[in-house]
């Protein structure tokens, strides 16, 4: 049990390392958080002064914001750290290493966690200091939504990872675009009954819908659901199982194809 946790813990390092390297890898991390916050809050400030009928429910921009940038920023911190290996040619010696994909993906996790921490709390903190508004009022729900976005992005990520390893650099722009993709689904700046009927069941089969709509439930009634958090938590374990298999299966493909030698720039 030692060894792989030294594996994981030597792979996080290297990571952290090449992140800390470089202060440009880490301005990034800080700046597209900042300037999508700053042109929300904007909106946000500019809607409570001027007493509109939206006045009252701005601050659910905010908080909608926010979450969905660490659902964001939590796969592209994934994504973006493998990319890396991809990018370097690297990927190879490290699959003819001691080390496993296993540890090869709870290594990815927890540099993510950590990029996703260095980007996310300078931002609450400038939301707090330029807007006054106070993500961390959520108290334990905070704590649940962060963990079940997380566990998303990573689930997510898995799935990117192994579509890059079977297909190629050509699933690149799967990192960016995916999550696109499912913002308008997630209802993340609106109750899902915004949505026609039909997708009612495809926005609710989507892990991060259950989040915004108990955010919404803490902002407006000051009840924090506790049956959608475990709902969604049971979805991200099947999610992240089912994007770990997705992972090691295509990562076999590859092998098998010997696609894993012909990777990167």
């Amino acid at each position: 049990m030692k060894e792989p946790l030294n594996r994981i813990a030597a792979m996080t390092a290297r990571y952290y390392y090449i992140l800390r390297s470089s202060w440009l890898r880490l301005l990034e991390i800080i700046y597209w958080p900042a300037m999508q916050m700053m042109v929300w809050g904007f909106l946000y400030t500019y809607l409570y002064d001027s007493k509109s009928s939206m006045a009252s429910t701005a601050g659910l921009l905010l908080g909608a914001v926010l979450l969905w940038d660490v659902l964001f920023r939590g796969q592209l911190g994934f994504t973006f750290t493998f990319l890396e290996e991809i990018w370097s040619r690297n990927l190879a010696n490290l699959m003819m290493s001691p080390l496993k994909p296993a540890e090869l993906a709870a290594s990815l996790m927890l540099m993510s966690l950590i990029r996703l921490l260095i980007g996310t709390i300078p931002v609450t903190l400038l939301t707090l200091l330029s807007f006054d508004f106070n993500i961390y009022a959520l108290g334990f729900g905070l704590i649940a939504f962060f963990v079940n976005l997380v566990l998303t992005g990573w689930a997510i990520g898995l799935v990117i990872a192994g579509l890059v390893i079977r297909q190629g650099l050509g699933a690149e722009s799967l990192a960016y675009s995916i999550m696109i993709v499912l913002l308008p689904l997630c209802c993340v700046y609106y109750p899902v009954e915004a949505l026609p009927a039909w997708l009612h069941p495809v926005a609710w089969s989507l892990t991060p819908t259950y989040v915004f709509q108990g955010m919404r439930a803490v902002l407006i009634d000051g009840v924090f659901r506790v049956d959608l958090m475990v709902e969604c938590l049971a979805l991200n374990c099947l999610y992240l199982g089912l994007g770990f298999t997705a992972f090691i299966f295509l990562l076999h493909s590859a092998r098998h194809r010997g696609g894993l030698l012909t990777m990167g720039e």
